[in-house]
């Protein structure tokens, strides 16, 4: 979930990252394996802390994970299908035609160049699966909902990086290898406290930028903001991430 020829937004909080991210649906990982014309073996490119790849390892023979964050990696959970390794988007290591499926969770924003994808198309078999997805802002309760998009582009609107942008329009016209094929509806769901949210939130690039450029850290004036809408300091609350797929493939 990190990765980039020359930018690393992840590395000086990848422990807080791995532990405060939230993983992906398993029916995601169900639908593409059941999509892929083979399972031998899949490349999840940027794989961060591994979370993607831990779940592919549920359906695919081998995995290899590569991330540019050597300090991302070091948080990455150990599996016998998986290999590790640290390394650009644009160069996998992997043989010409050795993969049945191509990943990039929460990442492609960063690298999303032809260097990459003529990389993609390399390893790629014929008729090999290519997917990308990310999540857009979390949702809560219409006035959770509010506060957090306001946090997003007025408190640290300024502090995102431009390949950003390509988030918040949901991939719509963001450059892709290959065509898109039709794809199902996904989300994450989770039970959060509000300190759950607020680490979550600290995860963000822009919140880190704004506390390094700052010395502050913006999410304790949002700690203020929120917390009346919590009834006590340990309830959950329902969070929701709608995850934004595109899946192509090789030909």
């Amino acid at each position: 979930m990190s990765d980039a020829l020359s930018t690393d937004h992840f590395s000086g909080h990848a422990a807080h990252y791995a532990r405060h991210r939230p993983s992906y649906p398993p029916e995601l990982f169900a639908w593409l394996a059941a999509q892929s014309l083979g399972l031998d073996l899949a490349w999840d490119c940027a794989t961060g802390n591994g979370q993607a790849a831990l779940a592919l390892a549920a359906h695919f023979r081998q995995v290899h994970a590569t991330d540019l964050s050597s300090e991302q990696l070091a948080q990455a959970t150990p599996h016998p299908r998986i290999a590790y390794r640290q390394g650009p988007a644009e160069a996998s290591g992997l043989a010409a035609r050795s993969c049945d499926l191509v990943t990039v969770a929460q990442a492609l924003h960063w690298f999303c160049n032809e260097q990459f994808f003529t990389e993609v198309r390399r390893v790629l078999k014929p008729g090999g699966l290519f997917a990308a997805w990310t999540y857009t802002l979390l949702h809560g309760d219409p006035a959770l909902t509010e506060i957090v998009r306001d946090y997003s582009t007025k408190t640290v609107g300024a502090y995102w990086p431009p390949e950003r942008r390509w988030v918040d329009l949901g991939y719509r016209g963001m450059p892709f290898p290959c065509a898109d094929i039709a794809v199902p509806a996904f989300e994450i769901r989770r039970e959060l406290t509000l300190d759950e949210v607020l680490d979550y939130l600290r995860t963000w690039s822009s919140t880190q930028r704004f506390l390094k450029e700052t010395g502050v850290d913006p999410c304790l004036a949002l700690r203020e903001r929120l917390q009346d809408l919590w009834p006590e300091p340990g309830a959950r609350k329902t969070i929701v991430w709608p995850v934004i797929l595109r899946c192509g493939r090789i030909e």
